[in-house]
């Protein structure tokens, strides 16, 4: 089933089911051709909204106009000291810290692509998206730079720039450690390394008077987002400026009967480097002029309860795991939530039990969505005053759903099959690699997701399955591929399979499965090897030892067999 939107302002768009479930005040179009960029978005949000609070973690926050002063000192020294030129790509591997909308917007003005990176990376991982991306800086915090000094000599990195942790409140200090369980291990300046600099030095930098932010086209690259995309191999998804601008507005959009300009507080759990709390935290709230609470470790579950109830939220994001450990948290349901005015799901899916109970608790919704990191990532939102459970929610304005069977062919409302999506937020394609973007994006514009879903009379989508293998770790996907390549490696192991379980905390954990050359190989071998080789989500939560793994006629092997 195909619904077209109109071209421009869609008042009484012929044919589009959902409009008529949308909320009152929520417009059926944005503009995404509003601002002429991304950092220029943020720069007049930093303006309209100046003196006001921004971003706030653990005692220590900055407000518009100093996100805008240090913003603009961080673009210049990216310009003017280090030498770097619009279209450079520079990575930012940190956690929930006020220093990473500092150093995203500057790298935006300076005209760099941004291209986030898990600080929980293995130095595998790590060197391996570096050199897929070409970044030739790096910003990173302190207590991760050996995994970067590791790999260092294996990428384009020209300048490492590092957060220092002797700058940080205490409370700060012990976050950052206990997100990644790690100490500072060696100080960075006995690298065999010159080209690096402090952060807070880079950030005092006063610019010249010759300094002017890069003017990019709409249609640049900002974000260099990597994701295992539709077709389960990592590459990085290019969002355009012009693509997280539309996501921005769409986002605003939706909240913005339920959210006063200025007036907003959102709880942000969620890593930055991820898509969703991205755009739906830092940077729809900050078009807003919302205040934006940071969380470096969102598994200290007291921690966050203690920062919600000194901020008084208005709203949060989170994944169903977050949600169901803090309902069946007593501090948590002691909590005042009068400020709060609704909670929004995304990454996996929310369960309803853990909707009812939350709703009990708080008096507000959990309101689910939809979205991909190819479409920045935002596609549906439930009504935020009463959402459908079991539903991801309605198609967001200027955005267009169709749901195909495997021929291309639309079908019936009701009948399942692949979710396809067009809008301004859909992504350019994947970065450098043809091939693979024109097996999930249409010559006009229409992205396939590998999602299995069907739209209701209403124009409500619903979630069925994954079309491909992807496992689902709390919202992170883990690719089987990748886990069985590392486990592989092991001498013990000939042949390893990897498939997706249920698991009452994560969602989905990984299960692998193991066929030995070494009898004596234990469970808690491979898995001291996992964890050398592969971020945390990704480590396999059960191993089972088999004969033989089933396979096709050509020697596939059959994971729905294992399922």
């Amino acid at each position: 089933m195909t619904l077209e939107l109109e071209s421009g302002p869609a008042s009484h768009a012929a044919g589009v089911i959902w409009f008529a479930s949308y909320p009152p005040g929520i417009p059926h179009s944005i503009d995404p051709d509003l601002y002429p960029s991304l950092p220029a978005m943020l720069v007049d949000a930093c303006r309209r909204h100046a003196g006001r609070p921004a971003f706030a973690c653990l005692g220590t926050s900055i407000d518009y106009t100093e996100w805008e002063r240090l913003s603009r000192a961080f673009a210049a020294f990216l310009v003017e000291q280090a030498s770097f030129r619009p279209g450079d790509r520079i990575a930012i591997m940190l956690p929930n810290l006020v220093a990473y909308p500092v150093v995203f917007l500057g790298a935006l003005r300076a005209g760099l692509i941004v291209v986030n990176v898990n600080p929980l990376y293995t130095p595998r991982e790590l060197g391996e998206l570096l050199a897929d991306s070409g970044a030739v800086a790096i910003v990173i915090m302190e207590n991760f730079a050996h995994k970067l000094e590791a790999v260092l000599a294996e990428t384009a990195i020209r300048h490492v720039v590092v957060a220092r942790l002797g700058d940080f409140t205490p409370a700060l200090k012990r976050a950052v450690l206990n997100f990644a369980n790690t100490h500072v291990r060696r100080a960075v300046p006995r690298w065999r390394f010159n080209a690096f600099t402090l952060l807070q030095s880079a950030c005092r930098r006063r610019p010249s008077t010759r300094y002017a932010d890069a003017q990019m086209p709409a249609t640049a690259p900002a974000l260099l987002q990597y994701t295992g995309g539709t077709t389960g191999v990592a590459k990085a998804a290019v969002l355009t400026h012009r693509n997280l601008i539309a996501n921005t507005l769409q986002c605003q959009a939706w909240m913005s009967p339920y959210i006063e300009e200025e007036q907003g507080r959102v709880l942000t759990p969620l890593p930055l480097y991820h898509i969703f709390s991205l755009t739906a935290n830092l940077l729809a709230f900050a078009e807003m002029g919302g205040l934006s609470v940071l969380v470096p470790d969102p598994r200290d579950i007291m921690g966050l309860v203690k920062t919600m109830r000194a901020a008084r939220v208005t709203t949060m994001t989170g994944v169903n795991t977050l949600f169901n450990a803090l309902i069946n948290s007593p501090d948590f349901a002691a909590l005042d939530f009068s400020a709060l005015r609704f909670a929004t799901g995304g990454g996996a899916a929310v369960q309803t039990a853990v909707a009812n109970r939350w709703r009990e608790i708080t008096g507000t919704s959990l309101v689910e969505g939809y979205g991909l990191t190819e479409a920045s990532p935002v596609v549906c939102i439930n009504p935020v005053g009463g959402p459908k459970l079991g539903t991801v929610g309605l198609p967001i304005p200027s955005t267009e759903v169709a749901i195909r069977d495997d021929d291309g062919n639309d079908v019936a409302i009701g009948e399942a099959g692949e979710v396809c999506v067009r809008g301004p937020q859909v992504m350019a394609g994947y970065w450098q690699r043809p091939d693979e973007t024109k097996l999930v994006l249409s010559a006009d514009g229409w992205l396939r997701t590998g999602d299995i879903g069907a739209l209701d009379a209403q124009g409500f989508l619903k979630i069925l399955d994954r079309k491909k293998d992807m496992i689902n770790v709390s919202g992170f996907k883990v690719f089987p591929n990748e886990v069985e390549d590392v486990v592989m490696q092991h001498p013990g192991v000939v042949e390893a399979a990897v498939i997706g379980i249920a698991d009452q905390h994560s969602g989905q954990a990984v299960k692998l499965f193991v066929v030995r050359r070494d009898s004596a190989l234990t469970a808690e071998a491979v898995t001291k090897f996992c964890h050398e080789r592969l971020a945390g989500y990704k480590i396999p939560k059960a191993i089972q030892f088999v004969d033989h793994l089933p396979k096709t006629n050509v020697g596939k092997i059959m994971r729905k067999d294992l399922r």
